[in-house]
């Protein structure tokens, strides 16, 4: 459904993604990980078609994105980026209505189908009590549902999120993770994100890319992607995988490898 051949992005004369080849299985989740200024966020951008290549191709359905129309292509997948602006004063109905855009000519309203996929995004989120109230009076986690649910009123195929879970604390985070989960279930809906939580990536994904320098690292199940030697080597820790949840990798007792040492970064250990 959605791939990159030799895809390579820059911004400027900094290339950020270099020669990326990837599938992205339809019906499942894939996490990306990697650490920061890996290239995850700007992968994404060119996912959605807002990042043209400096070389190779992102396609959809085998037709290369960039030769998408805009609006067809919102019919096919949703972005939501890491840090989207509220409206002022934009109630949460009104917000998740704007999701119906790319399916109405520009002479049309509001027509009813509109009105039932606004109302069935909310009723999946969990925030159709909140319908009337200002977005921007929610929590962050609250608001985070909404956006997800304007995604969902966009009716595509694809959702692209961006650290969904950044700036949200921990229950919130696993909040918004386990809606994701649920959708991807129920409905069917493939599901792409970068995360910063090898933990939670390991618990939600069915895939895993790593990202490392602009440069495809490593790419599997969890069970294949999560290793100490992938963890030490990529993000610079020692770890110990054990099983967590329902058999899934889990990192536990991180320190600080010679490689961290070596850049004076400040030693942190965690338990779980």
């Amino acid at each position: 459904m959605l791939r990159t051949e030799h895809l390579s992005l820059a911004y400027g004369d900094k290339q950020v993604v270099d020669n990326v080849s990837l599938a992205i299985p339809e019906g499942g989740i894939t996490c990306l990980l990697g650490p920061n200024g890996s290239g995850k966020s700007t992968l994404l951008k060119s996912f959605a078609g807002l990042l043209p290549p400096r070389s190779g191709q992102v396609f959809l359905d085998n037709r290369p994105v960039a030769q998408w129309d805009r609006r067809r292509l919102a019919l096919r997948l949703a972005m939501l980026p890491q840090k989207p602006v509220v409206p002022d004063g934009i109630r949460v109905r009104d917000l998740i209505a704007l999701g119906r855009f790319p399916h109405r000519k520009w002479w049309q309203r509001n027509l009813t189908t509109d009105d039932n996929a606004t109302i069935d995004a909310m009723a999946m989120t969990g925030v159709s009590d909140l319908a009337e109230r200002p977005v921007e009076a929610l929590s962050g986690g609250q608001q985070q549902r909404v956006w997800i649910a304007m995604a969902l009123a966009q009716e595509t195929d694809i959702l692209l999120l961006d650290e969904p879970t950044t700036f949200l604390d921990w229950g919130y985070q696993l909040e918004v993770l386990e809606l994701l989960s649920t959708l991807n279930r129920q409905h069917g809906l493939t599901v792409v994100m970068s995360l910063h939580d090898l933990n939670q990536a390991a618990q939600f994904a069915d895939r895993i890319a790593v990202l490392a320098d602009g440069q495809l690292d490593t790419i599997g199940s969890p069970a294949e992607v999560m290793t100490e030697s992938l963890v030490n080597r990529v993000f610079r820790v020692h770890t110990s995988i054990t099983a967590g949840w329902e058999g899934r990798p889990f990192c536990s007792g991180f320190a600080e490898s010679a490689q961290s040492r070596s850049r004076q970064r400040p030693r942190c250990i965690a338990t779980s």
